[in-house]
């Protein structure tokens, strides 16, 4: 039996282990472990690799979402759209404030919020708007730029799983007034711990961003607003500008092991059981997950029948957010938006990260063709 985990970090960091072994090295000469001339020089490298006038490092990507909201001016009585199928934070950021999250559904699709349905839901309370860019594709931004920033609402984007992706050839994070990431380890520009950085191209914001950080503090001490602790450490700046030049690399690794995938499953006569990815035309898709549908009766039975042949495998995500127990309060139903809980029921997601081994590929497609075909 094969093992194939869904993510094996300890080759890439094995083969950069040098470099990021001097880069600690120089954070310890200099012992400024908590921002920093590490983290600086990240968030200029950062900016201009999201073709945004600025980056600013934090200490999540939960984190990075909430001070977004806060820098939007998001508070009690507003509301803001969003998708409810996406991780915990995309809507606890909004929740925190005392603000109110108005879910609405996805493109069956691509999995990101439908921006025509999100238009639908502005009312006089609508604050912002929040597309999430899921599983490392953009959501198609031109029509939430036409119908909510032609009427002064901020697009925000949530991009923590979308590092390099395209729409349009506009990187994500640089279209809205405010982009979202996430260095969480399993990403794919990923540190060794938490981690996160804002993106905007408004001066303005991102002095205030950079200041609600720090407790709202522009100088020490003198609080302009009440913000965070919400500091990104020296090391993790360190690690992630040595990892950075291997981004595009990586994520071109994880497309070509996508494009793998797509071809094994027409060997193996697998279309009518398992639906890849849609990958839209007119963007580039990084692949942070590689998320398959098959009918909703077999997924768990599939699932197990992988982890008992050894293949790492997940669900983004089994219970869609607005049917989670904490936000009851919200007020919805089972059946209300019925594409996202759709999708928690049918999805999957295989291995796919850069260093996946075309055999291990063939395993994993060897096992799912097991399990639908007996041979």
């Amino acid at each position: 039996m094969m093992n194939v985990p869904l993510l094996d970090l300890r080759e890439q960091n094995a083969k950069l282990r040098p470099e990021i072994e001097a880069a600690l090295g120089r954070v310890l000469d200099t012992n400024a472990f908590i921002l920093g001339d590490e983290v600086a020089a990240l968030e200029s490298e950062l900016a201009d690799y999201c073709d945004s006038r600025f980056a600013i490092g934090c200490a999540s990507g939960s984190d990075a979402l909430l001070l977004a909201m806060m820098a939007a001016g998001v508070g009690p009585g507003d509301e803001v759209i969003t998708t409810p199928y996406s991780f915990f934070a995309t809507v606890s950021s909004i929740t925190r404030l005392g603000a109110t999250p108005v879910l609405t559904d996805i493109d069956p699709d691509t999995y990101n919020l439908d921006a025509a349905l999100a238009a639908e839901k502005i009312t006089s309370r609508t604050k912002a708007v929040q597309p999430v860019h899921l599983f490392g594709q953009c959501a198609g931004m031109d029509v939430f730029l036409e119908l909510f920033g032609e009427r002064g609402i901020p697009v925000i984007e949530d991009a923590a799983q979308a590092i390099g992706a395209e729409d349009k050839e506009r990187r994500a994070g640089s279209m809205g007034a405010i982009g979202c990431f996430s260095f969480y380890p399993s990403k794919n520009l990923g540190g060794m711990g938490d981690g996160g950085f804002i993106t905007t191209n408004d001066e303005g914001l991102a002095e205030m961003l950079r200041a609600l950080r720090v407790h709202g503090s522009k100088e020490r001490y003198f609080h302009k607003w009440v913000g965070l602790n919400s500091r990104l450490d020296g090391f993790q700046g360190a690690v992630l500008r040595v990892k950075l030049p291997h981004l595009d690399a990586w994520s071109d690794l994880r497309k070509q092991n996508a494009e793998r995938y797509r071809l094994l499953f027409a060997e193996k006569g697998l279309n009518e059981h398992v639906s890849a990815p849609n990958e839209r035309p007119d963007g580039r898709h990084i692949y942070n997950q590689f998320v398959v549908r098959v009918a909703e009766d077999v997924r768990d039975r599939l699932r197990a029948f992988l982890a008992e042949n050894g293949v790492g495998t997940d669900i983004y995500y089994p219970v869609p957010l607005h049917l989670q127990e904490c936000f009851a309060f919200l007020g919805y139903s089972a059946g209300d938006l019925p594409e996202a809980e759709r999708a928690s029921r049918e999805t999957l997601a295989l291995p796919v990260y850069p260093e996946l081994r075309t055999e291990q590929q063939e395993y994993v497609v060897d096992k799912i063709a097991e399990f639908f075909h007996g041979n």
